[in-house]
């Protein structure tokens, strides 16, 4: 962590956050570390060929993603190649609620269906069809950022196949990381293109304006973003999100990260320092910057290694388990982490209840390193939005409207 931001990879000092190295790696982590990485959207292109020339192009792949058949996508493509009509097959395809993640399994709940398909033969094929299709795969496309990068020859690891003039792995994202090959998101952000634009702009009338220098407590920036005047700032100019910092009203860029970290709709009131208590004393020291809440994954590990002994690597792992909702790796933890907390002193209910919050944590974990890069850059916008409108207004135009 340090390497990367003493060499200008990354703007986020670790040290001043806080943040744990051991999250990115550490020696008890059998799985290779994730790098998400956020590049200018202009240049994004760029940065995938150089990885292919620097590292040999038989080395460098994109990472095939695959499309599957959803309830809906499945009942039209079963119904055509069965030879139905298209108005027999639509019917029943509206029948099906337009809602993300639902199954055919869900839709016989509802009366109109289930009613076809007990009383109506060719309709029972249809969908028995293709509910032993759905969720298979469709199509193969290029995934968006995902980029591999190995020692030997890539066809030594994984199959490989051409999409177009682009070179992809034959195995997803979650396969090539369990052979334990080295892969990448490289992610073209706009609002790192926008940001750049205004540097350039600002520098032509102010040479020694330097971004990484400005204060993190620039008064002009702050009343901005409590404002709720947001529109353009980098992940804070949803409605909700406005709504959320009029009340918030932060103060620095922790609270931006805390925002970013714990948003849902509507607005998340900040807790009154001197109402909060905590029944583990260890507690307070973690969770103090975020007013007594489990908000970040690195919290989890430090919570597992005050409170019951871990250490980094095996906290990791838990931390990893939590976030990815490893319910089975998860309960093999429970008695080790009560076993440790009653040794350093923490009652066995107080113990237990620390761990079902924890749990419950995988549901909106955030890793603290993520809401810190964000949370930088929403405050660089700000800040530029703040003192340099002008420039601000024009760059945010000219990405939205692709002039050069």
């Amino acid at each position: 962590s340090l390497v990367a931001y003493l060499t200008g990879i990354t703007d986020i000092d670790p040290i001043y956050y806080g943040l744990l190295f051991e999250a990115f790696l550490n020696p008890e982590r059998v799985s290779m570390p994730d790098f998400d990485i956020d590049f200018c959207y202009n240049r994004r292109d760029e940065v995938i060929a150089y990885v292919g020339e620097r590292y040999g192009h038989d080395h460098v792949a994109q990472i095939i993603t695959f499309g599957t058949m959803a309830a809906r996508a499945a009942v039209r493509d079963v119904g055509r190649a069965l030879g139905m009509s298209y108005a027999d097959v639509d019917a029943v395809a509206k029948l099906i609620p337009q809602r993300l993640g639902i199954t055919l399994e869900d839709c016989m709940a509802d009366t109109a269906l289930k009613s076809v398909y007990d009383s109506e033969p060719k309709i029972r094929s249809l969908l028995d069809i293709s509910r032993a299709l759905e969720g298979m795969p469709r199509h193969a496309s290029t995934h968006a950022a995902g980029v591999v990068i190995t020692d030997k020859p890539l066809d030594t690891y994984v199959p490989l196949s051409r999409n177009g003039d682009v070179t992809v792995t034959q195995f997803d994202m979650d396969t090539v990381a369990s052979l334990g090959l080295l892969k990448f998101d490289f992610l073209g952000l706009r609002y790192l293109s926008i940001i750049n634009g205004c540097r350039l702009q600002i520098m032509q009338g102010d040479p020694k304006f330097d971004l990484k220098k400005i204060p993190r407590d620039d008064e002009g920036a702050f009343a901005l973003i409590s404002s709720g005047h947001t529109e353009g700032i980098f992940q804070l100019e949803s409605a909700g999100m406005r709504r959320l910092q009029i009340e918030l009203r932060p103060r620095c860029i922790e609270d931006i990260m805390v925002s970013l970290a714990l948003y849902r709709p509507g607005p998340m009131d900040r807790a009154d320092p001197s109402k909060i208590t905590y029944k583990i004393p260890a507690l307070a020291d973690i969770l103090g910057e975020t007013s007594g809440v489990i908000v970040y994954q690195d919290q989890v590990m430090n919570i597992f290694r005050a409170v019951a002994g871990y250490s980094y690597g095996r906290a990791d792992i838990v931390r990893r388990a939590i976030s990815k909702k490893k319910a089975g790796v998860i309960e093999a933890e429970r008695a080790g982490f009560l076993e440790g907390a009653e040794k350093f002193g923490c009652s066995r209910s107080d113990a237990s209840e620390l761990f079902d919050e924890m749990t419950a944590f995988s549901n909106y974990g955030f890793k603290k390193g993520h809401a810190a890069a964000y949370a930088v850059i929403s405050y660089q916008t700000a800040y530029i939005k703040a003192h340099y409108p002008g420039y601000y207004l024009a760059a945010l135009m000219t990405s939205v409207m692709g002039y050069p």
